[in-house]
Formats: C-alpha cells, structure tokens, sequence
C-alpha cells in the first residue's frame, strides 16, 4: 500500500471516529448526490461555442435529442430540496424547544445560505467591468455572466422557502402538487399567459420540500411509500411526456418552446416525486455504504464544500473554456456540440474542471465559513449534534 493511500485511509479514519453513531449519514449522502448531479449536469450540457469573437451558449440536447435521458440522472434539484426541507423543519423544531426565535434561526440560516455569495458577485463584477472596458463582445460578456450568476435563482428559491419552513412544516404536499397542476392546465390547456407558470418557481419547489417536511414528521418511513412515489412518479410523468406534450428533457434546451424547468412544470414536479421516491428507498443502503470510512469522508468533504461547489462551478468551466482559447478551437470545449464526437471530446475535459473547481475551491473556501478566516461553515450542518471534528459537515 502505496503511502498516498495509507494517508488517506488514515485521514478517513479520524473523520469516520470523529461522528457521532446517531448522525444519520444517508443524508449527507443524498445532498451531496444531488450537487453533485447539479454540477456534472452542467457541465454535460452546457457549451460555450467560439464563433469569431463571440461565445455563445449552446447545448447538445439542441442537436441530439436522444440525449435527454441524460437529464433525468443528474437533474437532481428536487432530491436537493427534499433533503433541505428535512433538514430545515428538523432544525426548527430544535430551535423552537430551545425558545430560539423564529427571527434568529432564519437570520441564521440565511446569512450562512448568502454569505458565500458575495465573494461571486465581486468577482464578478469586477470581470464584467473588465471584459466590456477592454472591448469584449456584449453577448459573450452577457452569454458569460448569465452562466456565472444562474445557480443564484436556486437560492433565492431555497432562501425563500427555508423562510416559509413554519408552513411547509405543517403543510401537505399534495396542495403545491395541486397548484402546479392547475397552473399547467391553464398555460397549456386553456392558453393563459405563460408568465403565470413562474408560480410554480415556488408551488413547484415546494412538492419536495414539504415532503421533506412529512420525512422528519415520521411519515415516509414505510418503504412502501418510497415505491408509491417511484412507480407513480414515473409512470405520470411518461404519460406527461408521451402523450400531453412535455418536453423529454427536464432541463431547458436553448430555443425550445418550452422549459421543464424554467419555470417547472408538472412533468419535472412528477419527476422529481419519482426522484424522492428512489432517494427514499435508498436511505438503509446509504446509511449502510457510508460505514466505510474513505466513502463517508469523501461525502463529507463535499458537504464541507458544497456551497462553493454550486457556486463556482460554472466559472470553473468557463475559465478552462477562456484559457482553452489561447490554444484556438478546441473540441469538445469550443465547438458545436451536434455529434458523439463533442460527447466523447467533452468526458475528456470534466477532469480539467474538476481541477479548476478545486482551484475555486482552494480560493474562497473562506467564504463558505463566513467570509473569514476563523470562520466555520454551517450551511450544510444537519439537525444532529456533532462533535469538534466534523459538526460543521
């Protein structure tokens, strides 16, 4: 055993030993499952193509539709919630046995929900000051930081729903479920105005979260209940497709009609119950899996990272897009993603990345523990109790 190895697993070790034996680790397990489908998803569908001095945003599921099955794997936002409103009603319930104010426990959570952001909003600002002062193309630039800045919708959806954790904790999911469903009946089958969809950025979100609500009420412990949402889950959501017009993909496609996902519909409502449902069933073998003391700390690691994770992904493909230019068009990376061979090109560059998110990593970790240097993350802390090693996980 090479020392490389033996010093991970020792590592491994003191962090396995470091948590308590009542931390429930399947979790830690499925958040850090869902940023990570988040990220790779990104990365997977998501092209920056070089025409002249333009970059423009561009995605294989334009030319090869096939690929949409791709979506329903790393789509995970819905496992994402589900989880966060287990987590949310759980420390709230906590707080309020401790006289803890509702006041304090949001200011709390949202301060370490929004603190991270702002080393991305500086930092971007300052490239976009210096990309339109030296001349850069308007699009490439917009192109450029609407990438950078989109997984920001998600926390003010996240923010304003952990607000709402009072409700949702006593709410059902069959009542958000209910508001998406007629929301899509008059869109699509009444032909109301579209912008009546944005009501299920809420509606649509909330399905998950007040189901993670009904998890740390006790009421999704029989497993027959994750494969009710499994198997109906699925099977609405192939007759939505199949039949009642939705899109395949539950990601937007640039220059589709509609958007699973932008704002949801019921098909990615449907799926995402489908999702939950798996991630339900998975719960013992996760609980299982993360025994073994390398997989528990890798789950960690990214659960002590995960907001920079989702924050600095996409700046993490656009540097290497930007310093790959230097080299001129390279495939995979700066060209039109219609064939297996931008598939196959683009696999080859997700290690390249990977190393440029842990360079962001390296550099506004800081952030994530509250913008300075003593700080400790919390963002992603669970209900339980910890002990010093690892309570910030």
């Amino acid at each position: 055993m090479s020392r490389l190895t033996t010093a991970i697993r020792h590592a491994a070790g003191r962090v396995d030993a470091a948590t308590p034996d009542h931390r429930d680790r399947a979790v830690d397990a499925l958040r850090a499952g869902a940023v990570l489908g988040v990220v790779l998803g990104h990365w997977l569908v998501t092209a920056l193509v070089a025409d002249g001095s333009t970059l423009r945003a561009a995605s294989p599921l334009q030319h090869l539709p096939w690929l949409a099955p791709v979506s329903w794997v790393f789509q995970t936002l819905a496992v994402f919630f589900l989880v966060g409103g287990h987590v949310a009603t759980r420390g709230y319930a906590s707080s309020r046995a401790r006289g803890i104010p509702y006041r304090r426990w949001l200011h709390g959570r949202l301060a370490r929900l929004f603190k991270p952001v702002a080393a991305v909003l500086l930092l971007w600002t300052a490239v976009t000051a210096v990309l339109l002062f030296s001349g850069a193309e308007y699009a490439t630039v917009r192109t450029l930081v609407k990438l950078a800045l989109s997984p920001l919708w998600f926390l003010l959806v996240f923010a304003a729903l952990t607000a709402a954790t009072p409700l949702a904790a006593r709410l059902h999911p069959l009542w958000p479920l209910a508001v998406v469903l007629h929301v899509d009946l008059l869109r699509f089958g009444l032909g109301a105005d579209d912008r009546l969809g944005w009501l299920n950025l809420a509606a649509g979100w909330l399905v998950p979260y007040t189901l993670g609500a009904a998890w740390t009420r006790g009421e999704l412990e029989r497993r027959r209940t994750g494969w009710v949402l499994l198997v109906s889950g699925t099977a609405v959501t192939a007759v939505l497709v199949a039949w009642a017009g939705y899109p395949a993909s539950m990601v937007g496609v640039p220059g589709a009609d509609v958007s699973n996902l932008n704002p949801p519909t019921l098909a990615a409502v449907t799926f995402g119950l489908a999702q939950c449902g798996l991630a339900l069933l998975l719960r013992d073998r996760l609980r299982a899996a993360m025994r073994r003391p390398v997989a528990w700390a890798a789950v960690a690691l990214v659960n002590l990272s995960a907001m920079t994770i989702f924050l600095w992904h996409q700046t993490a493909l656009m540097a290497t897009t930007a310093t790959g230019l230097l080299a001129g068009r390279l495939p995979g990376l700066h060209t039109v993603p219609d064939g297996l061979g931008w598939v196959a090109a683009r696999l080859v560059w997700l290690p390249v990345f990977v190393l440029a998110l842990a360079a962001c990593r390296a550099a506004f970790r800081s952030w994530e523990r509250g913008g300075g240097r003593g700080g400790r993350s919390r963002v992603v802390r669970t209900h339980r109790p910890m002990t010093k090693d690892v309570r910030h996980v």
